[in-house]
């Protein structure tokens, strides 16, 4: 009796939780790609070799403090909404779901430590970085941000957008737009600057969509009827 209790008051807290800590999620880490695009503007590739200007350090550092927080968000964000769809899930795509989203956050936060690691300690106070270092380190941050994370995250989205789809919690426009996000996420991020805030964006959009029916469904419940 107390278990199915719980399963009835599950699909009106979850979703809730999870609209909340996605907005979350999809505001820090929008932030801080903004702001590693404004601190490195042209990319690993095609940087000049200089000490960093003050203020675009002071950019990239404000963007890898921010990346912390959106990975813890974006894990109660996936949490959320695992824990509502429960057994009804898929366990093949459930495993791509659960396995994108972690490698994607070891991911992001693999190229944050090796950008924090290269600024703090490329070059003394004064002087130029050692060449070989910056030039591997960027590089390091920049594959890991762009072409690793951003193409687990284009598998995230299609396997959440395959679970939405066939238990009929995602409208079909809402389907299509998460397929459409993942085919640039994953052919179109490594080569096109700033096409990796359609993660983002989408994960914006996903949550403010599953965060208004989760209310709606809570204004259109019926009230509990009063114990005899």
């Amino acid at each position: 009796m107390q278990t199915s209790t719980t399963s009835r008051r599950e699909p009106l807290q979850t979703p809730r939780a999870a609209g909340v800590a996605g907005i979350v999620f999809a505001l820090l880490i929008a932030a801080a790609i903004v702001l590693i695009r404004l601190g490195i503007p042209q990319g690993a590739d095609t940087v000049s070799y200089q000490a960093p200007d003050p203020s675009r350090r002071s950019a990239v550092k404000w963007a890898l403090l921010l990346v912390p927080f959106a990975g813890i968000f974006f894990l109660w964000f996936v949490g959320a909404v695992r824990s509502h769809v429960g057994e009804a899930e898929d366990r093949f795509v459930a495993t791509v779901y659960l396995g994108s989203a972690v490698v994607f956050t070891a991911t992001m936060f693999s190229a944050a430590a090796v950008a924090s690691a290269l600024l703090a300690t490329s070059h003394p106070a004064g002087t130029s970085p050692s060449r070989p270092t910056w030039d591997f380190g960027q590089h390091l941050a920049y594959t890991l941000m762009i072409e690793y994370a951003m193409r687990m995250a284009a598998v995230f989205v299609c396997s959440t957008s395959v679970i939405g789809h066939r238990l009929g919690i995602m409208p079909r426009w809402l389907t299509l737009l998460g397929f459409l996000s993942a085919l640039v996420l994953l052919f179109v991020s490594a080569s096109v600057p700033w096409s990796e805030l359609v993660f983002p964006a989408w994960s914006l959009l996903l949550s403010v969509y599953i965060l208004m029916e989760s209310f709606r469904r809570s204004a259109t419940a019926p009230d509990p009827e009063p114990a005899a």
